[in-house]
């Protein structure tokens, strides 16, 4: 079979997967005009599997329910009424491209990308946290632009099962493309904090999810998530061995860099964004990370992250509303102020993470990945506040 008629092939199906996951409410009961009556003929509630739109958003009941669809466990949500008539983020922006400081649309028009990060993929990942239910409320509910894919590669990730993880990964890819979403993959370095000590398994990873992904115009690649206990130098180097790989699959890819000191350009540790200003690495389309959470890192952090997207290209990939360890009480008035610069300088970002974790950090309630009912009733104090920044202007 030809390349052209697997593509062909390729955008059929995916063509057919969009609309399949389109939520249409034409004909459909809206709340609180009841789909089934009471005795009297009023209209009163609904029955197992009758569809009710509210608020431009479609439900479907998972039982007998006098409920106002999307507060309760008893609906289940299907997508947004006007889902099939949405531009998606990849066809308002297209190909992406560092510009100056900033990261520009295919029109070269500054942007802020506002997303989510997923938790490990070897915990919350595929038919998990990740599945059609979870990515379409992300995509038609959310309306984000952009999922972050975070592969660990040790805690039982990546190393355990390159293949397996691989393929995991590439339908992933798959599936947010399909809804015409960014994508962030994330090789997710973490203990031991110097990359340059998984440069094998990483240029294996990278040369192989490229390979597949080399025709898509929507996946950026972050080749170390948060390096620690290693200087600048070292990620630099590192940075020199794995570039290559990926560029030579895909000259024009856009490349995400971690920063010393768990990605804050050393602030955590004593170190200086003069580092990376002083010896930036070699290429270009490529942006700098920096991760923050706004309990532990409040002012100086803040005045670092405006310090460094003065000069570099920054893409805040990682954040949180409570202690740098993702647990702990919400600090929404030091997370405003970052929301606030963050805003103003066009800083694209994913906020950690989009699972059902027990920390405070992650935006679904216990246990609402096993029955993937992912309304707004289901979500955690920092999932709503996110969720309002996400779709904020929209």
């Amino acid at each position: 079979m030809s390349y052209q008629h697997l593509i062909a092939i390729s955008l059929t199906a995916g063509l057919a997967f969009s609309q399949a996951h389109a939520a249409s409410c034409q004909g459909v009961n809206a709340y609180p005009d009841w789909t089934q009556t009471d005795w009297q003929g009023n209209p009163s509630h609904a029955n197992t599997n009758d569809k009710m739109q509210h608020q431009n958003k479609l439900y479907r009941a998972n039982w007998w329910t006098r409920s106002e669809p999307g507060t309760s466990s008893a609906w289940q949500y299907l997508g947004r009424c006007d889902s099939g008539n949405r531009i998606t983020p990849v066809e308002r922006y297209g190909k992406l491209s560092v510009c100056g400081t900033g990261l520009c649309s295919e029109q070269q028009e500054k942007i802020q990308l506002r997303g989510m990060s997923s938790h490990g993929l070897q915990w919350y990942g595929l038919n998990k946290c990740l599945t059609d239910a979870s990515l379409d409320v992300l995509a038609q509910d959310w309306q984000a632009d952009i999922v972050r894919l975070s592969l660990y590669v040790q805690e039982g990730g990546y190393e355990t099962d390159p293949v397996g993880f691989t393929q995991q990964m590439n339908t992933l890819i798959d599936m947010a493309s399909q809804r015409g979403l960014y994508v962030l993959v994330d090789w997710h370095q973490l203990n031991p904090g110097d990359p340059n000590y998984n440069l094998a398994l990483a240029k294996q990873f990278f040369t192989d999810v490229v390979s597949a992904n080399k025709n898509r115009n929507n996946v950026i690649y972050d080749i170390a998530n948060e390096p620690n206990d290693v200087s600048w130098p070292e990620v630099r180097h590192y940075s020199e061995q794995i570039i290559p790989v990926i560029r030579a699959i895909q000259p024009d890819a856009l490349i995400l860099i971690g920063t010393h000191g768990w990605s804050t350009f050393g602030a955590s540790t004593g170190g200086s964004v003069q580092d990376v200003i002083n010896d930036p690495v070699p290429f270009d389309n490529i942006m700098y990370t920096f991760h923050f959470y706004a309990a532990s890192h409040k002012d100086y952090h803040r005045s670092v992250l405006d310090q460094a997207s003065d000069v570099l290209p920054v893409f805040v990939s990682e954040w949180g509303t409570q202690n740098y360890d993702g647990d702990g009480p919400n600090d929404l008035i030091s997370s405003q102020k970052y929301i606030d610069l963050m805003k103003r300088k066009k800083i694209s970002w994913t906020n950690w993470n989009y699972s059902d974790d027990f920390r405070s950090g992650a935006v679904w309630k216990k246990g609402t990945c096993n029955t993937q009912n992912f309304v707004d009733s289901q979500l955690k104090e920092a999932g709503t506040w996110v969720k309002g920044w996400i779709e904020e202007g929209r």
